[in-house]
């Protein structure tokens, strides 16, 4: 492979076009997760920096509101094009700060990009309403305006997609945005936004303030009065503290936050298909994603044959550098997250369940000093049976690549199981009975559901949660809404 992502590797802020130090001239370091390399020193944002940031976004938001849906629309498409175009260079990137197969970074990389060509059409798509009025001399007119400045806070999991998921909405909309992403993935974001002034997006329309202070910047961006929407995607326990802090002037929020997906298999299923599904759904990113399947529900008569399957399906994924060919799980983030799924799986055993398969560790990994770094970070596939419902595999996120099964016996139990969380982002269910999938999509409280699919996530789908799992919807022509204000304008003639 020809390492191509190095003129892509940007180490400083980008705020209002141009790349700068931090106030304080301090730095951070990003890792690479599978050998513990360091990729580079990044400028660490000061709250300063992320006020300086903030006050070029509303410079920026009355010309960029003021342009045509049609100017920002090929901007828009012009950034989409320049993504693709280099889908390699920051596919690389991202495996490198991430950790992901270079395959699935690929992915992400044409998967992040179709948001910002959806909303490229969609920015032309921003309809208003003539409503009747109720007197002869009136006129009713409904509009609709962007809601201004924008703070988005992005994870680490998809470093690339989730800033585009919010990125391409919002300057669709006519918002400027400040982002802050993560800091174990700050070099996708920069890329980006590196594309973006490459296409022609204006100075300060877009801005980038990475930084190992997520406490101190999101305060700033949840305090400043000029950030008139904060979109935020991570955990629950964070997603409520920015709440809190965003009531102060009634900011507008969208929240994706923490997900507890069951994945139920109903004695009628195409069990191949069901696993097939099981993989793509559970062991893609490592088990690192929101949408991953948490807990798998298989009906009694079942249970045993897919579990051999699902065995049989694990024991060819191959552990490894996310650059090294054939390889299909990389590895987890760091190593407390390594150790917070190690302790998933002994508190299952503790309460009973049984591990019926686990991948092992490939002796390549210990022929280096950095892969011996990198064998702390992995975390071998691993296959459990028989967990109780009170298990913490079951209860909480695991976010790591470890299936978890338990038997149910009938559609209310398994429906009854599945609800008893205070997640509800995406569920998936297995069967071939018509009648019984109209009412597990009316029963199952879930803001995504995945029939007989592994796989829900698409440019076109409105995604998000209920419950805990968050508020507001991202992708899709509702993506839109959340971005936009209603204006009502009541016109009277004499």
């Amino acid at each position: 492979m020809i390492a191509v992502y190095s003129s892509f590797i940007k180490n400083k802020l980008f705020i209002d076009g141009d790349w700068c130090s931090s106030a304080d001239e301090k730095t951070f370091a990003v890792m690479n997760p599978a050998t513990g390399e360091l990729i580079a020193q990044v400028a660490d944002a000061t709250p300063a920096d992320a006020t300086r940031a903030i006050n070029a976004a509303a410079r920026a938001q009355i010309t960029w509101a003021e342009k045509t849906a049609s100017e920002r629309s090929r901007l828009l498409r012009c950034w989409f094009d320049l993504v693709m175009q280099n889908q390699e260079s920051l596919a690389q990137l991202l495996t490198l700060e991430q950790g992901k197969p270079l395959a699935e970074a690929r992915g992400e990389i044409a998967y992040g990009a179709s948001y910002i060509e959806w909303f490229a059409e969609e920015a032309k798509r921003i309809y208003g309403d003539v409503i009747p009025p109720l007197a002869n001399n009136q006129r009713i007119l409904v509009t609709k305006q962007p809601v201004g400045v924008v703070a988005t806070i992005t994870p680490w999991n998809f470093p690339n997609a989730m800033l585009a998921r919010k990125l391409a909405p919002a300057l669709a909309a006519g918002c400027t945005v400040i982002a802050k992403p993560a800091a174990e993935t700050p070099l996708s974001a920069l890329a980006l936004a590196q594309l973006a002034l490459e296409a022609g997006i204006p100075a300060g329309v877009i801005n980038i303030v990475p930084s190992s202070q997520a406490q101190a910047i999101g305060e700033v961006f949840t305090s400043n009065i000029l950030v008139r929407k904060l979109s935020f995607t991570g955990s629950t326990a964070v997603g409520k503290k920015l709440i809190a802090q965003c009531a102060a002037d009634v900011k507008r929020i969208t929240l994706e936050l923490g997900g507890n997906a069951p994945f139920i298999v109903f004695e009628d299923a195409d069990l191949d298909a069901a696993v097939t599904g099981a993989i793509a759904s559970k062991f893609r990113n490592a088990g690192q994603t929101c949408v991953c399947a948490n807990r798998f529900y298989i009906h009694q008569s079942i249970y045993d044959a897919f579990c051999q399957k699902l065995t049989a399906a694990m024991q060819t994924l191959k552990l490894g550098n996310g650059f090294t060919d054939e390889v299909t799980i990389g590895p987890l983030i760091s190593l407390r997250a390594k150790e917070k799924v190690q302790s998933f799986v002994d508190d299952a055993v503790q309460r009973g369940a049984r591990i019926a398969y686990q991948a092992a560790i490939q002796t390549p990994f210990q022929t280096s000093a950095a892969e011996s770094f990198a064998q702390g970070n992995f975390f071998p596939p691993a296959l459990l049976v028989d967990v109780p419902q009170d298990a913490r595999l079951v209860c909480e996120e695991i976010f790591g690549p470890v299936a978890g099964l338990i038997r149910f016996a009938t559609e209310e139990q398994v429906i009854q199981l599945a609800n008893a969380s205070e997640y509800g982002l995406a569920a998936y269910v297995y069967t071939r009975d018509a009648n019984r999938i109209k009412r597990l999509s009316e029963q199952l409280q879930t803001g995504m559901l995945g029939i007989n699919t592994g796989l829900l996530s698409n440019a076109a789908a409105p995604f998000g949660g209920i419950k805990q799992s968050g508020w507001g919807r991202e992708g899709s022509r509702y993506g839109l809404d959340d971005y936009l204000n209603i204006k009502y304008l009541c016109e009277a003639f004499s």
